[in-house]
């Protein structure tokens, strides 16, 4: 199986290239009598976009979404939603130079080793052009998951290098570029990305994202946890290198009287679990957070070799993000939403009769 899809459920499966012809994606499991438009999709895909400040890469793609199938009148029919999105910002000939050399930190040597062919222009496949699907099906995820459980899912950018929020807002994540949760470091964070462009380099980031009001329940025991699924999802966009869930690796340094979330008849008194216990949600705040390494498309002279084997030395040009992070908001919210639906369509198919389990638990801390 080429695993171009993922869910139970609820599945997704995404196609196309970088610098092809278009991008799409087919939904299945979506329930039927959703209402959903075209113009649902536009702003989360706005947020994802490039070439929306000078902080990104300046490809400007339209990102207009021409739905196929599985809706009718303007409502989801419960049949395969396919969803098709035209590249009109292609430019393929920025990356003739690099078609048989391996760039370093990409994966054009592992496509090659892999399929003994691969597509040159912006990575083909590997491209992050790619998960302009994974929003697009996420907007279907989190509009569900909102009009029937009322799950809020939404995340910010926690670190862009060595700088973190030294204040928290949600009203000024959504009304900078950066998704940046400090509206008075803004004018920071883009004094240091105008340098780290002027300098030709790129640097790493962490998004946070979090799930509010998901029901207790949700989730398997072993090899179907809910925390795994999660882990998976944020693992499989471009670039992330790492995922914690809750306290994540400060969970090293903690002692389990520490760790621990106590409860009280008045709800938990912490949330190191991230939201989950057992592979199971509890009801609290899902607290998941990715590092995304830094983008190896750079103007500084690189190392590596070409198809023949022969050393040679790469440059690469054309139209790059300096933090890949920076746009990565929409993605981690998508990619987490879709796993919840994904969760709540299997817990209902098993434990749909079960009900409500006394007690329940308040969980409303979000945080450690």
């Amino acid at each position: 199986m080429s695993s171009n899809s993922f869910g139970k459920l609820f599945t997704v499966t995404t196609f196309g290239e970088s610098h092809g012809p278009a991008i799409g994606c087919v939904v299945d499991g979506c329930p039927p009598g959703l209402e959903l438009a075209t113009e649902d999709f536009r702003r989360d895909l706005e947020r994802r976009a490039t070439g929306r400040s000078r902080y990104t890469s300046q490809r400007r793609e339209a990102d207009e979404v021409e739905i196929l199938s599985g809706v009718y009148q303007g409502r989801t029919t419960g049949t395969p939603i396919a969803l098709v999105i035209r590249n009109t910002d292609a430019r393929p000939k920025d990356y003739a130079e690099i078609a048989d050399t391996f760039r370093p930190g990409h994966a054009d040597y592992t496509y090659w080793q892999k399929y003994s062919i691969r597509d040159p222009r912006g990575g083909g496949r590997a491209s992050a052009r790619e998960t302009t699907l994974r929003v697009a099906a996420g907007v279907i995820a989190k509009k569900w998951l909102r009009q029937r459980f009322g799950v809020v899912v939404r995340g910010w950018l926690a670190q862009l290098g060595p700088l973190v929020p030294r204040a928290f807002s949600w009203e000024a994540v959504e009304d900078n570029p950066f998704f940046w949760p400090d509206a008075a470091m803004v004018p920071e964070l883009e004094a240091f990305i105008d340098a780290l462009r002027k300098s030709g380099d790129s640097i790493g980031a962490r998004v946070n994202v979090v799930a509010e009001n998901v029901p207790p329940g949700w989730g398997e025991p072993v090899y179907g946890k809910l925390d795994a699924e999660i882990a998976a999802a944020l693992m499989s966009i471009n670039a992330v290198k790492g995922v914690e869930i809750g306290a994540g690796f400060a969970a090293v340094t903690q002692r389990g009287s520490e760790h621990r979330d106590e409860i009280t008849p008045q709800g938990f008194l912490s949330n190191h679990a991230g939201g989950i216990l057992g592979g199971i949600a509890t009801g609290q705040p899902i607290v998941a957070s990715m590092a995304l390494k830094p983008a190896s498309s750079i103007l500084i002279p690189g190392r590596s070799v070409n198809r023949a084997g022969a050393p040679v030395e790469v440059r690469t040009k054309g139209r790059h993000d300096p933090c890949v992070g920076i746009r990565a908001t929409p993605i981690a919210e998508a990619m987490l939403a879709l796993v919840l639906m994904d969760q709540a369509l299997r817990h209902r198919a098993q434990c749909g009769d079960v009900g409500d389990v006394a007690p329940r638990i308040p969980g409303a801390v979000a945080g450690g």
